[in-house]
């Protein structure tokens, strides 16, 4: 491996020690079994990236309460029958060198959804007529995030009490399925986020108010989730480092780079290892989505710039995600020092070597070494006889 060569270089988080700095980000599949079950989907879908150089893998989001499900599809983790299917996926992934990763989350005000291929609105009659009945989904203050979906009911305090519960409780379970590295999810409009941004939390009570308030619903869901994940494996928190991205809006309000500075100190002082920086989504406008509609073209690495700040001016390791295309750019991520740990989601749905092409492409891997020799070696004759034009 050339000197330097950041990527590719190992990153020790207590007691776990990262293989490289290459992780596959959660991305929902829809496929769950009933009642949330995983399923042989979710088994080759993670398993092709432990095969495919990935230092670490994480699971699709799992929810914690059935209430905070997106769809139907949804994997879970609010019952110990999600424990096997989980553990039989950790297995393989850990036998090709790789971490296992999963994610906790709660949909919260986005609850109760039509599959994306479906439309994503909320379930409706239709979906009723076939066993997806509607429930009403819940978040820090009543109101739709989005128009025409269902509405979301204010959380009352016991409510709140019980489902950092549910977190701490569902942390254990990814532990007892033998999982390395576990993820908190707090951004793009979901429960956690919802609680956080003045945008959306309207509350008058000790959930509401100032930013020590909006925090308060996050900062105890980290405590219960470390007390419940062993001490010597990492936690990581992602969040919505600003409501308003800027590129698609001039709005100066909601929760902004500032606060997530002040998010992370406290999430860290609270056994977070590791903020996970995205943004927006905190209402259907300024999402992913709305890029889609207006066919607004993301920028290469456009939430880099959040990790890079919140490292800076914390300290804390960060994980960069968003529009990362190749080894290069992830190198040069690294190596600016912007970033830990690089998140690849859509370029691993494209190509599951994402990561083996990247080390190819950073002159890490010249020989074929880093693929399984069960590839290797036939790579490594086709490209010495060549291909005849």
């Amino acid at each position: 491996m050339p000197d330097g060569t950041l990527l590719f270089s190992p990153l020790r988080l207590r007691e776990v020690t990262f293989p490289n700095r290459i992780v596959i980000a959660p991305m929902q599949m829809y496929k769950a079994r009933p009642d949330g079950l995983a399923s042989d989907w979710h088994f080759q879908h993670l398993a092709k990236y432990a095969v495919g150089g990935a230092g670490t893998v994480m699971t699709e989001a799992l929810i914690v309460d059935p209430v905070g499900r997106n769809t139907y599809g949804d994997l879970g983790i609010w019952s110990d029958d999600h424990v096997p299917p989980l553990a039989r996926i950790a297995g393989f992934v850990q036998e090709q060198g790789s971490l296992a990763a999963a994610q906790l989350h709660h949909a919260g005000p986005k609850s109760s959804r039509q599959r994306p291929w479906e439309g994503l609105g909320p379930l409706g009659d239709a979906e009723a007529a076939r066993g997806e009945t509607p429930w009403q989904p819940v978040a820090a203050s009543d109101g739709r995030s989005v128009a025409g979906w269902h509405q979301p009911r204010a959380m009352t305090t016991d409510e709140i009490a019980r489902l950092v519960e549910d977190y701490g409780r569902g942390a254990a379970r990814v532990a007892r399925a033998g999982y390395d590295v576990l993820d908190i999810h707090a951004a793009h409009g979901y429960l956690i986020h919802s609680f956080l941004s003045p945008v959306s939390n309207t509350r008058e009570d000790r959930y509401g108010g100032d930013r020590a308030g909006r925090m308060r619903f996050a900062l105890e869901i980290a405590e219960s989730v470390r007390a419940h994940w062993p001490s010597g494996k990492p936690l990581l928190f992602r969040i919505s480092c600003v409501d308003w991205r800027p590129d698609l809006d001039t709005r100066s309000d909601g929760w902004t780079i500032e606060d997530s500075i002040v998010l992370a100190r406290e999430l860290a002082a609270r056994g977070v290892d590791v903020i996970d920086c995205s943004s927006g989504g905190i209402r259907a406008e300024n999402s992913m989505m709305d890029y889609a509609k207006t066919r607004t073209r993301l920028q290469r690495g456009h939430q880099v710039p959040y990790a890079e700040a919140i490292r800076r001016e914390t300290g804390i390791p960060t994980m960069a995600v968003g529009v990362i295309l190749d080894g290069p750019q992830a190198e040069a991520i690294l190596q600016a020092g912007q970033a830990d740990l690089i998140a690849i989601g859509r370029e691993a749905l494209t190509d599951p070597h994402w990561a083996l092409h990247a080390a190819q492409a950073l002159g890490a891997d010249p020989d074929w070494r880093q693929w399984p020799p069960s590839y290797g070696w036939w790579l490594e004759l086709r490209e010495r006889i060549g291909i005849a034009g």
